[in-house]
């Protein structure tokens, strides 16, 4: 039996103009903005929300944007689009391709903008279907891990309507059409740290008069892909990625300093606490056996905490997509290493539910190796923060439906 919320949904988006929200997209996509640098991107959907009758605020912890909606009595659901785009340059080749040197919708923001401006319409114009109050957030910076907690600090939930539910959507890789739920950890935690060995520079003519930090990073770097694969049980999950070395202006000179940037991922506060101890440790020591003049320095930089779906709020959700899209479209993938920093609008105290929904284009899936791998066909096919990823056009609907059918779920007394 379809519950009222998932039929009330299909009634609502079945007659979505869906062109015009392409041309949105398409819109957005072409203007990406850096991490509370969204100015244009804010503006767009603030008109859009104040055009669906919301009571929209701008400016709200830096360029975010929040739309009120108030229709009688009941649950408060707040729905949440992150706008910010990456420092990219695009290589899709699309039509509408980013026109800013550099800087790239590369991980969907602009797709979940458009998602959000639809369902605003339709749960605006269906308004007799609901009764509650709709909270509608254009959340900045979350590429940095900022734009949340900024938010909040603003006060997202004193000078608006707090949320008794939180509800949030991300696009990803797979074949298009599928929703991922976890009822329960979702996504994991990120921590960047920074590393400076400190040398004593020269010419290179006379190493022996140094101490190379280049060398000393070197071994910094290789020492430290042995904190996953032996101090980490292999029952654990966690990740360490070294992404940037710098060091050095000339061939021929020795530098006094190299830096080393790099991020972990880990789905526990203990874990995250063990794999820091261990760069320390591992920086300290080598930097001891190099000789180097001074201890090396290791700051923590930014940080994303873990995604953990509120079981039964996710399990209501994940039904409703069920009976909207069909048997066999709901699939639990178990947690990602990915992060967000979507938990922090929760404040620690309200449920919510985070999902994906995969963007592959058919040609490219159908044309990925692997065909009896899921995980195969992943690997090869492009992913969030890559210069080709580029979303099928086709998810622009069903990623207004999964809001409006999630908002219906939330708002209802069903379940």
């Amino acid at each position: 039996m379809t519950s009222t919320a998932a039929r009330t949904a299909l009634d609502l988006t079945a007659d979505l103009p869906v062109p015009a929200l392409e041309d949105l997209y398409r819109d957005l996509h072409r203007h990406p903005e850096l991490s509370l640098r969204e100015h244009r991107t804010a503006a767009v959907l603030a008109e859009r929300l104040r055009a669906a009758g919301y009571e929209t605020t701008e400016g709200v912890g830096g360029t975010g944007v929040v739309g009120v909606l108030r229709n009688g009595d009941g649950p408060t659901v707040l729905l949440r689009a992150d706008m910010d785009a990456l420092p990219v340059a695009e290589e899709t080749g699309l039509p509408y391709a980013s026109g800013t040197d550099g800087v790239m919708h590369a991980c969907g923001h602009d797709l979940h903008v458009t998602w959000l401006a639809g369902a605003a319409r339709a749960l605006a114009d269906g308004r007799d279907t609901w009764s509650g109050t709709l909270v509608l957030v254009g959340q900045p910076a979350e590429e940095t891990g900022q734009g949340a907690a900024l938010m909040v600090a603003d006060g997202l939930h004193e000078r608006f309507p707090r949320a008794d539910v939180l509800l949030g959507q991300h696009v990803a890789p797979g074949p298009a059409g599928l929703y991922a739920h976890s009822p329960g950890l979702i996504m994991s935690a990120s921590t960047d740290l920074d590393i400076v060995v400190h040398g004593r520079g020269g010419h290179g003519s006379r190493p022996e008069a140094t101490v190379d930090p280049v060398v000393t990073a070197a071994y910094i770097v290789t020492r430290l892909q042995t904190v996953v694969s032996r101090e980490i049980a292999a029952r654990e999950s966690a990740v360490l990625t070294v992404g940037r070395i710098e060091a050095g202006t000339r061939h021929n000179i020795i530098p006094s300093e190299a830096r080393i940037s790099l991020n972990l991922r880990t789905q526990s506060p203990d874990m995250r606490e063990r794999m820091i101890a261990a760069v320390r440790r591992i920086a300290a020591g080598e930097c001891a056996a190099a000789g180097c003049p001074a201890e090396p320095t290791v700051t923590v930089g930014n940080d994303f905490p873990v995604t953990v779906n509120d079981p039964a709020t996710d399990h209501r959700i994940a039904a409703v997509h069920g009976e909207v899209f069909g048997a066999g479209t709901i699939l639990d993938p178990g947690p990602a290493m990915g992060s967000e920093d979507f938990p922090r609008l929760a404040a620690g105290r309200i449920p919510y539910s985070y999902w994906f929904v995969t963007s592959t284009p058919a040609d490219v899936w159908n044309a990925a190796p692997g065909s009896d791998d899921l995980m195969t066909r992943l690997a090869a096919v492009p992913s969030n923060h890559s210069p080709h990823f580029a979303p099928d056009l086709s998810t622009v609907a069903p990623g207004v439906r999964t809001l409006v059918s999630g908002a219906l779920a939330a708002l209802s007394d069903e379940g």
